[in-house]
């Protein structure tokens, strides 16, 4: 089970080789998840502008990049038009941060201030995905909890359990 703890080198996350397995896996999967940025190939990329990004069909890209004005398309359109790349670049580059952390197997991680905000940031993304797959709901701990361990989802739920642990964990010694 991980441990999370401050110290005056830093903040130490004690990881088992299975967690880390784990969140290498999840973190490989967030970052081909969120591919490349629509539009990144127009003249306006370079600026950071997607010329023509528009909100996804996929239900978790939908839910990582929500719509900043439910009422309003077309203000809606705009608002990702130009900071969409921007979101997309610091939600790759929070879970490059995890995976570059990661140690071998049984290895404590180390990390500043810095690098756990990021570790916050990529595990929230981790858990927005896995949820929306889930359909977790404020019940899900009960439907978790009568789930038949054949069942497919099992894992996945485990999954997102011990995700918020260890995020509730690198709070707790940041605040």
């Amino acid at each position: 089970m991980s441990h999370v703890k401050k110290t005056r080198q830093g903040i130490r996350v004690r990881l088992e080789a299975e967690e880390v397995a784990l969140l290498r896996a999840l973190m490989e999967q967030l970052l081909a998840l969120l591919g490349d940025t629509p539009g990144a190939d127009d003249e306006l990329a370079s600026i950071g502008i997607a010329d023509n990004a528009t909100k996804s069909d996929d239900p978790v890209l939908a839910r990582l990049f929500p719509d900043a004005y439910h009422e309003d398309g077309e203000a809606a359109g705009e608002f990702r038009r130009y900071t969409e790349m921007g979101l997309r670049d610091g939600k790759r580059e929070a879970a490059e941060t995890v995976l570059g952390s990661l140690g071998g197997p049984g290895r404590d991680v180390m990390l500043d201030e810095k690098q756990a905000q990021a570790w916050l940031r990529a595990l929230n993304d981790v858990r927005l995905a896995l949820g929306t797959r889930l359909d977790i709901t404020e019940e899900w701990y009960e439907e978790a909890e009568g789930l038949d361990p054949r069942d497919p989802r099992a894992p996945m739920f485990a999954a997102y359990d011990w995700l918020t642990m260890l995020q509730e964990s690198l709070v707790r010694v940041l605040w």
